[in-house]
């Protein structure tokens, strides 16, 4: 896995993850209730999520989901569909025009596999999607995986490999198409 760290548990940096996680669930749950006609109210508590101004060109609608907001990077002409979960902690990069269905799980964290490590402390590895793709409804995407240019991820499917500039991913895995960028 590309990059993967631990935050070993106890320690003074996994205490802050820990307290910044309740923050952005505070704010998450939020900018959850609002009106969908809020897009003020929406924006700005996004930009308290992000801890920096919200693209402008960037829509996202409710209900949303991440832990951390700090690590989380949106390039522009970003759309984000209902109900999706953005687990930044090892950080999210989104490049220009990609497209996010509903119910997308972006996942940066994990735990160490062996059963004696567990409990040991959080594993994290930075996820990027690059410019022009399009992530269909109900799409797992876990640590370390970089999705390339132009690529298409089928709805349903689980990425769990990088896959190269315009490719067609399924959930049966990735076939090369003809080069969209």
């Amino acid at each position: 896995m590309h990059s993967e760290r631990l935050i070993p548990r106890g320690t003074p940096e996994s205490r802050a993850v820990t307290e910044r996680v309740q923050v952005v669930m505070d704010l998450t749950s939020r900018l959850n209730v609002l009106r969908h006609g809020d897009v003020e109210g929406r924006t700005a508590l996004l930009a308290e999520i992000l801890g920096r101004p919200v693209p402008p060109t960037l829509t996202l609608y409710p209900p949303f989901y991440c832990d951390h907001g700090l690590r989380l990077d949106f390039g522009e002409r970003v759309f984000v569909n209902q109900n999706c979960s953005f687990y930044d902690l090892g950080g999210i990069t989104i490049g220009d025009r990609t497209m996010i269905g509903p119910g997308v799980t972006l996942a940066t964290a994990g735990h160490p596999v062996g059963p004696g490590e567990r409990f040991d402390g959080i594993t994290t590895a930075p996820l990027t999607i690059e410019s022009n793709v399009w992530v269909g409804a109900n799409v797992t995407v876990t640590p370390g995986v970089t999705i390339g240019a132009g690529s298409v991820v089928a709805a349903g499917a689980v990425v769990a490999k990088d896959v190269p500039p315009g490719s067609l991913v399924s959930s049966t895995g990735w076939v090369r198409r003809r080069e969209l960028i």
